[in-house]
C-alpha cells in the first residue's frame, strides 16, 4: 500500500513538472496530503522571506503559470497560499511528548529541459512523460517529494512511536540554488536539532547508500547586464557605446581568472546575448555566469574577482553595468554524529548492500546547506545523505530516469532514523 502511494505521487509530480517558484500544483497537491495526515502546516509567505527569493519569475511568467496550474489539477483549497509564486511548506508533526526537534528537508522543482519522447525511455513507455513542453524532473526531485510524502503517512500511522517533534521541510527552487536561503531566513530551522537532507542518485550506485556527502561547492549565480548606447554602424559609429564588445571582453577576461591555491575552483559563462540589428551599434548585453569554489571563502575571492572583471569591462567600452546574484550555495560539512546514526539504519537494512559513512567526491552545489550552517550554528547537528539507484541518464539529462525500487526503502531509513534519534530503535521494514 505505502510502495503504491508513493509510486503514484512520484508519477504524478513527473508528469505535471514545474520549475523553481512555480511549484504551485506540487505544492498545493503536497500541502491538502499532509493536512489530511494531521499536520501542522505553514506556507507560502509564512516560511519564506519574499525579498530573498533569488531569480524568482516575472509577475507574467507567475500569473501565467498559475492559470495552468488550475487547470491541470492543482489542489483549490490550498492553491491561494502559493500562487504568488511563494511555493515553500513546512510541516510539523508535534507529538506532545518530550524529545528533539527532527528536520528533513526535500525539493520540489524541476528543471526546463525537453523530456526524451523515444519508446525505450520509461516515463514514455508508463505514460507518465512530462506533458509541459521543454520541463521535466531531470534531477530526481519528483521522487524526493513522493519520499517526503512517504515519510509523512509513516510518521502519522506510527505517531504513538515518536517523541518530540518532526519538521518536514518541501523547499522551491533548488535548482540554481534559489530557495533555501528565503527559508533559512525565516526562522524555519531555528528550533532544529537534527537536520537531514536527501537526494537520490547523484552516481551512487544501485542500492548503495552515503551518510554524509561532504562534495558540495560553493557557489554564486550571476546575471550580468551592460548598458551603452546605441548609433548607426555606418554613418556614426564613433558615437555608440557597445555593450556586446563590453560583454565579449568579460566573458573571455572571466576565464583568465587564476585557479585557487587553497581548493578547487570553476567559472562558466552560460550565456551571452547582445544586440538587435546587424547594423546598430549594440546598447544592449546580457550575461549568466557561474562561480564555484570548495570552500565559501573561495568561492567569494572567485566571485570578487569576476565582478572587478565585469566592471573593468563596463568602464572600458563606457557601459552602465548591473550585477545581480541570482543563485546563491554555501560549503558545508556535514555532523559525522548524525551521519552515523543515518549509517547504522542504512546498513540494518535489507535493501541496502553496501553504506558509505562520508563522501567528499565533488558533486556541483547544494543550497540545502544554508538549512545545515543554520543548525549547526544554532548547536544542532545535520547531514546530506544520498540514496543511490539505478539511473538510465545522467542528472539534467533528456533520459534521466530512476529504478523507483529505491524509493520505499528510502521512507524507510528515514523513519528508522527518527526512531534511533528518539532512542527506540527501528521500526519494521519490508
Amino acid at each position: 500500500m505505502m510502495r503504491a502511494k508513493i509510486l503514484q505521487w512520484r508519477r504524478d509530480f513527473h508528469k505535471y513538472p514545474e520549475t523553481g517558484f512555480l511549484e504551485m500544483r506540487t505544492a498545493s497537491i503536497v500541502a491538502a496530503n499532509l493536512k489530511t495526515l494531521g499536520f501542522d502546516l505553514q506556507l507560502g509567505k509564512e516560511v519564506m522571506v519574499e525579498e530573498l527569493c533569488m531569480g524568482k519569475p516575472s509577475v507574467h511568467e507567475t500569473a501565467e503559470h498559475a492559470k495552468w496550474a488550475k487547470a491541470n489539477g492543482a489542489n483549490v483549497e490550498y492553491f491561494h497560499h502559493f500562487e504568488e509564486g511563494y511555493t515553500g511548506i513546512v510541516a510539523t508533526w508535534h507529538t506532545g511528548r518530550k524529545g528533539p526537534t527532527i528536520a528533513f528537508r526535500v525539493d520540489m522543482d524541476a528543471l526546463d529541459i525537453q523530456e526524451s519522447e523515444e519508446e525505450d525511455h520509461y516515463p514514455k513507455r508508463e505514460g507518465f512523460r512530462s506533458i509541459v513542453p521543454n520541463k521535466m524532473h531531470a534531477c530526481g526531485h519528483d521522487a524526493h517529494t513522493a519520499i517526503g510524502l512517504g515519510l509523512a503517512t509513516m510518521i502519522a500511522e506510527n505517531s504513538d512511536q515518536l517523541n518530540g517533534s518532526i519538521k518536514l521541510i518541501f523547499q522551491p527552487a533548488e535548482e540554481g540554488t534559489r530557495g533555501a536561503k528565503s527559508m533559512v531566513q525565516a526562522n524555519v530551522v531555528q528550533d532544529v536539532d537534527y537536520l537531514i537532507a536527501i537526494h537520490i542518485g547523484t552516481g551512487v550506485p544501485h542500492q548503495h547508500f552515503v551518510a554524509a556527502n561532504n562534495g558540495f561547492l560553493a557557489t554564486s549565480k550571476l546575471d550580468i547586464t551592460f548598458r551603452g548606447r546605441a548609433s548607426h554602424a555606418g554613418s556614426e559609429p564613433e558615437g555608440g557605446q557597445n555593450a556586446l564588445l563590453a560583454a565579449a571582453n568579460a566573458a573571455l577576461n572571466i576565464y583568465a581568472v587564476s585557479r585557487h591555491s587553497k581548493g578547487a575552483t570553476r567559472i562558466n559563462v552560460g550565456k551571452l546575448h547582445a544586440g538587435s540589428g546587424r547594423n546598430i551599434i549594440p546598447h544592449h548585453a546580457t550575461l549568466k555566469v557561474e562561480t564555484r569554489g570548495e570552500t565559501s571563502s573561495i568561492n567569494d575571492d572567485v566571485k570578487k574577482q569576476v565582478e572587478a572583471i565585469v566592471k573593468g569591462a563596463a568602464h572600458m567600452y563606457q557601459n552602465d553595468v548591473n550585477i545581480e546574484v541570482v543563485g546563491e550555495g554555501k560549503s558545508g560539512m556535514c555532523s559525522i554524529e548524525l551521519a552515523e546514526v543515518l549509517h547504522d539504519c542504512a546498513r540494518a537494512h535489507p535493501f541496502i548492500e553496501a553504506s558509505e559513512l562520508e563522501s567528499y567526491e565533488k558533486m556541483g552545489s547544494e543550497d540545502a546547506t544554508f538549512f545545515m550552517e543554520e543548525v549547526q550554528r544554532n548547536g544542532g547537528l545535520a547531514t546530506y545523505c544520498v540514496f543511490g539507484t539505478d539511473l538510465a541518464a545522467g542528472h539534467h539529462h533528456e533520459k534521466f530516469d530512476i529504478n523507483e525500487e529505491t524509493l520505499l526503502p528510502a521512507v524507510e531509513i528515514l523513519y528508522n532514523a527518527i526512531l534511533k534519534l528518539n532512542g527506540k530503535g527501528k521500526a519494521n521494514v519490508s
